[in-house]
């Protein structure tokens, strides 16, 4: 056990052997972390919080009273193999989320980025992948094996299919269920969710040159208005992404893509 001298840890909480705790961490009442633990500098557990298995948390987190961080899968072919959890840094967790670590089938870790803003209720299942400056609204869930890429905005209570991928900057509006891919920048909003045009709220997009946004436009009209094919598609982005990089987000995504994309 390793805990610094300047975390404060309340009497009522346990904490069991063998865990890392760094310098000004802040553990609340009631609060259970298990043996393999790691907590990094800074970050504050509010009461009620179980943190178990093989669980890394990085530097000045908040995490939400009431939320299982790093609980087994619910993958029922999850036979107690080595599996993690990673969280980055800076991420605000709201109460009462449900963060599972991996499974050997998913390459046995969960991974979430940094600066990720997640409100009450968020359920975050086996093997997802979570990219950076992320938002996931109240009560959505994402399935086992979900990609999430930066900067995308889950609003509340929506539910995404297991090994779907939301690109960067896309958004889903509230009340969504997702079980296709959604590009990156694309708005979807429904249940089967379907294009509702460009996220202009991204950071990314917002920031980019106007040439840019409209690069980004007609590749929106190309896949949704024209209902071109994927791969003519694709190759309209490979001719595109040597003037405009930001297409090495539309790349990746196609290159992973498996399930179909939003129509």
């Amino acid at each position: 056990m390793l805990i610094s001298t300047s975390a404060t840890i309340s009497a009522s909480s346990i904490i069991e052997s063998d865990v890392m705790i760094g310098p000004q961490v802040v553990i609340g009442p009631f609060c259970v972390i298990s043996a393999g633990v790691q907590i990094g500098e800074g970050t504050i557990i509010s009461s009620h919080t179980v943190i178990t298995g093989n669980t890394k948390i990085g530097s000045y987190n908040q995490i939400g009273m009431g939320s299982s961080i790093g609980e087994i899968s619910q993958d029922l072919k999850y036979a107690g193999e080595a599996a993690g959890l990673e969280i980055g840094n800076r991420n605000r967790i709201g109460r009462h989320a449900t963060l599972h670590r991996g499974t050997a089938q998913g390459g046995g870790l969960t991974r979430i980025g940094d600066d990720n803003n997640f409100e009450r209720g968020v359920h975050i299942g086996h093997d997802c992948q979570v990219g950076n400056a992320t938002f996931i609204g109240e009560n959505s869930g994402l399935a086992g094996h979900v990609v999430l890429g930066d900067e995308s905005q889950i609003d509340a209570m929506c539910a995404v299919h297991q090994f779907c991928i939301i690109g960067t900057g896309a958004r889903l509006l509230a009340g969504s269920c997702v079980v296709q891919d959604v590009p990156p920048y694309v708005q979807a909003g429904g249940n089967r969710a379907s294009p509702q045009g460009i996220n202009e709220r991204a950071d990314a997009f917002r920031q980019a040159e106007p040439a840019v946004r409209e690069v980004i436009h007609y590749l929106y009209d190309l896949l949704y208005h024209q209902q071109a094919a994927i791969e003519k598609v694709r190759l309209e982005i490979a001719r595109l992404s040597a003037e405009y990089p930001l297409l090495c987000h539309f790349n990746e995504f196609f290159l992973r893509s498996a399930r179909g994309i939003v129509r």
